[in-house]
């Protein structure tokens, strides 16, 4: 196939509000069974070890009109949990048996209740990680938060999770993981082969399928990338952060690179990227779990830091082994921890002297010529005195 064609498929995905691919998978077979998460963190091979279908529930995006869902909530918080409700009270997560909110800031603990007053009879968990990474403390801590969280699979799913199925399914991630870190390898390699909305569009197909059918698309997408002449262009290389959490819309990300910018890394996905490195298959699968979460996990304003000094640093080593010109920092509106954390990483960009400026969107934003005219004064400033 070529990149037009697996692009398509990856639209076809990102636009359906009615998850059509993931329902399919489930009437595949009898007894198959859903768990929805919020798209930060959830380690999915303990729902993919009990034999079902691990689905990242990444808001309405600017498809959906949200009606229902603005009177469970105030209109000073991000909109990705309204659109959450929207998505849960018009019927189209019906087919989901299980909803997972991990620790990412108060409204998506709130998001966790207002679901259980919704749907009491479809299982709902909030799902924390630790705030110390020694592992005596937020090891054992989180040990035993999966732990339950492996009891409560295994319920759900009415099939035992086996230290053997859990290894399997981790390998099967590391698997994944690493042809996600190839492709982003790929783009800051070779941008103008490999669009930032196509690296989008790739990684967001991955919260609706089969983690095995995903492995397929990224190996074929990099295969069809590289054999294609695609002409290379005088952009910039700029990074994008602040979005970990509610994803912008498409034509924010399509916006950024027609006004000459090639992103060479950003936080828009995260969830693919979170653990860092390969995770041992050898030995106890949950602490291997946990061990990789506490020392080779990815930063990001919804993780703690233990020291100021700390914070930022990540984006400035992602500037450097990216050979980046700049940085875009781009947050969702009443993002706490993204707009809490920008003052300390932009005053690390300005220490190191790396240009950076700032926009807000939503997941709905409908106006993109004042970001587009924002980020090509940007590119033209990088081109001209940097």
């Amino acid at each position: 196939m070529s990149t037009a064609e697996i692009i398509a498929r990856c639209e076809e995905l990102y636009e359906d509000t009615t998850f059509a691919a993931s329902r399919a998978w489930k009437e595949a077979a009898p007894g198959r069974k859903v768990v929805g998460f919020m798209p930060v963190y959830i380690p999915e091979e303990i729902i993919h070890a009990a034999g079902m279908l691990p689905l990242g529930i990444l808001g309405g995006g600017d498809g959906l009109e949200v009606i229902h869902g603005d009177a469970f909530y105030q209109s000073y918080i991000c909109r990705i949990p309204r659109s959450t409700i929207e998505l849960g009270l018009t019927g189209r997560l019906d087919f989901v048996d299980g909803m997972l909110f991990p620790s990412i800031c108060d409204v998506i603990r709130n998001l966790s209740g207002m679901w259980k007053l919704m749907k009491p009879n479809v299982y709902a968990k909030y799902f924390d990680v630790p705030q110390n990474y020694r592992d005596d403390i937020g090891g054992e801590y989180y040990q035993k938060e999966m732990q339950e969280l492996r009891h409560d699979m295994e319920k759900l799913s009415g099939n035992k999770i086996t230290d053997e199925a859990l290894s399997n399914s981790i390998a099967i991630y590391n698997q994944h993981r690493q042809l996600v870190r190839d492709v982003y390898a790929m783009r800051s390699a070779e941008p103008w082969k490999v669009p930032s909305s196509e690296v989008y569009l790739l990684m967001r197909a991955g919260q609706v399928l089969p983690v095995e059918e995903h492995i397929v698309m990224l190996t074929d997408y990099m295969a069809a990338a590289q054999e294609e002449d695609r002409p290379i262009r005088d952009n910039c290389r700029i990074i994008t952060c602040g979005a970990f959490c509610e994803q912008p819309p498409l034509n924010l990300i399509k916006s950024i690179e027609m006004a000459g910018c090639y992103v060479v890394d950003d936080d828009y996905m995260l969830v693919n990227r979170w653990l860092m490195e390969e995770v041992p298959t050898e030995g106890d699968p949950i602490k291997n779990l946990a061990d990789a979460f506490l020392h080779h996990s990815a930063d990001s304003s919804a993780k703690y830091c233990d020291t100021q000094e700390k914070v930022g640093q990540y984006l400035l080593d992602s500037v450097r082994k990216n050979k980046a010109e700049g940085v875009i920092f781009a947050a969702p509106s009443f993002c706490d921890p993204a707009l809490l954390e920008r003052p300390l990483l932009s005053a690390k960009m300005s220490e190191n002297n790396v240009p950076h400026i700032s926009f807000k969107y939503a997941e709905n934003s409908g106006q993109m010529q004042p970001i587009r005219e924002q980020a090509g004064t940007f590119a033209d400033s990088l081109k001209l005195w940097s």
